[in-house]
């Protein structure tokens, strides 16, 4: 029994202490954008681990190196922010692997890809040819920016001479699971009473037979009800 609730409270304070420093740390660290975010990211993940099921470790041993690394990270990624040169260092730069429509062998190899891995990195962007791609570009964090040839892009409404109606609002959800969203609200400055006005139109008649309302970019919204059991 001594030894769950040992534990547990070991689990508890590696989580809290995790959770605050990662978010202490900021958006950039959980995307895993870089090479060092992403070792950062897993460093932090086994010393917490290690903290908790690891008796032989103390619990300051445990949160002290937490915290050292996180402050060693901000102050690289301060260092990076400030430096160009470092920034390279630390986070690389991106390759360019196709350039104006020829596959750069060299600069694949120099990455250690090789066709397979283009075409897929490729189909994930919905290319399944190769003879479609202007340029690629391989960024620091693994993925291909890819620019299409020309005749190869899409057509926009502006190339059509299709009318273009400015959006109202950005789509935001207004309800979730009977629950009115307070805070996309406020930011689009709209009031309950609307969004009640809006719900009547539509049949609803309270909020709670809602599970997702979302305003759309045009001043609608788009109403999806609760399952009837």
């Amino acid at each position: 029994m001594e030894t769950i609730i040992t534990t547990s409270i070991r689990t508890l304070i590696g989580f809290f202490v995790l959770l605050f420093l990662t978010r202490m740390l900021g958006k950039k660290q959980l995307s895993n954008i870089t090479f060092f975010t992403y070792i950062t990211g897993i460093a932090l993940g086994n010393i917490a681990g290690d903290m908790v099921v690891h008796r032989d470790i103390k619990l300051i041993d445990g949160v002290t190196g937490l915290t050292l690394w996180s402050i060693l990270t901000l102050m690289i990624e301060y260092v990076s922010l400030k430096s160009p040169k470092a920034r390279v260092i630390l986070d690389g730069e991106p390759s360019i692997i196709i350039k104006k429509g020829k596959i750069l062998e060299k600069v694949m190899a120099a990455n250690k890809l090789n066709m397979d891995d283009i075409s897929m990195l490729l189909r994930a962007k919905n290319i399944f040819s190769v003879a479609e791609v202007d340029y690629a570009i391989l960024e620091p964090n693994g993925q291909l920016s890819v620019l299409k040839k020309a005749e190869q892009e899409p057509v926009t409404k502006k190339d059509a001479n299709i009318p273009i109606t400015p959006r109202k609002y950005i789509p935001s959800e207004l309800i979730v699971d009977g629950k009115i969203v307070q805070s996309n609200l406020k930011e689009h400055n709209l009031k309950e009473e609307w969004l009640m006005n809006q719900l009547n139109k539509l049949g609803v008649k309270n909020v709670k037979e809602v599970f997702y309302a979302e305003l759309q970019a045009d001043g609608k919204i788009n109403v999806d009800k609760k399952a009837q059991n």
